[in-house]
Order: C-alpha cells, then structure tokens, then sequence
C-alpha cells in the first residue's frame, strides 16, 4: 500500500509539473519537508508524563516542550525527522536533576506539537525562541536532522550562549535528501527542478547551500561527534568532515550500532563529555572506536 501510494505521488507531481508547474514545485516541496510520524505508544506517554510539560507558539504552531530536574546547569535535546522526545529517555535517565535542568522539544510535526511541516530552516528558528526563553545552556545534544538544525543555529548565531554541543548521526548536504526524494519517487528532472526553485525561494539559498560541514565552521565551544561507520541513513564521512572543520572537537566512531545510536556505551560517552570539567582546548582528540 505505501509503495503504491508512493507512486501514485510521483506520477501526481510529474503530471502536474506539464500543466501548473508552480504548483507542481510548491506542492513537491511541501511533501518534501513533511513528516509522517506514527502517534505516541502508551509507554512514551508514560515516560513523557515524568517531566513538566509546557509549550510555546511558533508562527502560529504549538511546540510541546518538557522539562526534567532543577539544576542550575542547562540542557536541551533536539530529536530527528520522524522522531519525539522520547528518544532522549536514556540519557534523561542518566543525568543528574539535582546538577541539570532538561529540556526537550517535539519539533513542529512530531511528537505531540503541532504542525505538519519541518525543515532545518524552520527547526533553527524553534531552536533560537526556546534558547532566548530558558536563557544560556550547558549544553545541546542533538541527533540526525536535529544536528543539522543545531549546526545551521551555531551558523546563524554564532554568540549562541552554548558551553557544549553533542552531534550524533549528523547528515552532510541537504542536497542528498532531493537525490534520495527524486528516486523514491521517481520525479522527473522538470519536477524536481521546480521544487528547487521553489525551495529557494522560500530560503532565500539554493539546496546545495545547506551543507553541515559548512555551518560547522561557526561552531567555535567544545563539540563531541558521534557517528556509526556502518550508519545506513548519514554517511560517517560527513562527521570525518564536521571534526575537521570544529577546531575543538572530539569524533566517536562506532560499529554496529546503527543510525539511531541508542547504546549504553554512546549514552555514558555523552554524559561524561558533558559531565567533564577538563575542556578540549585545541586540536583534535583522538577517533575512540568501539563495535
């Protein structure tokens, strides 16, 4: 049924591209940039039901936020595409609430927010009014689509009031998600050309323009990288370049464990590099691989 309907969508948008192209592209890019995420499992809710919630509006969409612990010290968590705060529950479990305060976000589209729409752009922009309202971080730990947001914030604030940044599973250009779109659905060269006009334009950049290991060059606090070498979804290179590009920074390879990186070994990595008190000060730190 989904690979029919998958069809029928690029069969739909081919047509249309012949007769309203401007349509065509608006509508190309509008299914690009939406998410389609199962609802909450009862033993998410259970879990989310531990932590304060509360929520905020964001151009006219409720962003649902949750809030662990009464430390002095920030932390805030941003998920990936077809994802939720739930995610976090691991490494929530195993941060002190005495030492920290944790955030999490559902991001517009996922989780319990709402809207039906996500694009790095739109996600920064969440990123940006959450920091502005709870004020400096420790912290940000971030996975997958979610680093890209994070990295795409450091680019366009370079001051942002961030100690530390964990990037885990992070992809490399946007322009690898049009390829992966395109022959997923089989759009034509027309169809997909006029949903990167349309893509630029309400961004003001061309596709290629989103490139994480560009927007890494911004990020100038301690960051640890964690990516899988056998990460079916984001290629581990895209890290190799990242930690080049991130003066002080550290890169975590793995093996085995996947895209999802949920592994007690990543979840004890990442709490000590945020627990630590000696900070990366130059350089780069040596690759810790682990299978």
């Amino acid at each position: 049924m989904k690979k029919k309907l998958t069809m029928l969508l690029g069969i739909y948008l081919n047509a249309l591209a012949f007769i309203l192209p401007r349509t065509a592209g608006r509508q190309g890019f509008l299914l690009f940039c939406r998410p389609f995420c199962m609802p909450l499992k009862d033993y998410h809710k259970k879990f989310l039901n531990t932590a304060e919630h509360f929520s905020f509006d964001h151009d006219g969409i409720a962003v649902q936020g949750y809030r662990w612990g009464n430390g002095k010290k920030k932390i805030l968590f941003i998920h990936g595409w077809q994802s939720h705060s739930f995610r976090w529950k691991a490494y929530i479990e195993a941060f002190s609430k005495e030492d920290y305060t944790l955030y999490a976000i559902d991001a517009p589209g996922h989780g319990l927010s709402g809207g039906n729409f996500i694009s790095v752009p739109y996600y920064t922009g969440v990123i940006q009014q959450l920091i502005g309202t709870i004020g400096p971080l420790h912290a940000v730990i971030s996975h997958s689509l979610g680093s890209f947001s994070s990295l795409y914030t450091f680019y366009e604030q370079p001051s942002l009031p961030v100690n530390k940044l964990v990037l885990m599973a992070s992809p490399g250009e946007a322009y690898d998600f049009i390829i992966f779109y395109q022959q997923t659905l089989k759009l034509s060269d027309k169809t997909i050309g006029l949903v990167l006009d349309h893509f630029k334009k309400s961004f003001g950049q061309p596709i290629t323009f989103f490139s994480t290991p560009r927007f890494a060059t911004a990020v100038h606090v301690p960051c640890l990288i964690v990516h899988d070498e056998e990460d079916p979804d984001t290629s581990f290179q895209y890290s190799v370049r990242i930690h080049q590009a991130i003066a002080k920074s550290r890169l975590m390879k793995t093996k085995g464990i996947g895209h999802n990186l949920k592994s007690p070994l990543v979840v004890t990595e990442v709490v000590n590099f945020v627990n630590e008190h000696q900070l990366i000060v130059s350089g780069k730190e040596k690759i810790s691989e682990n299978s």
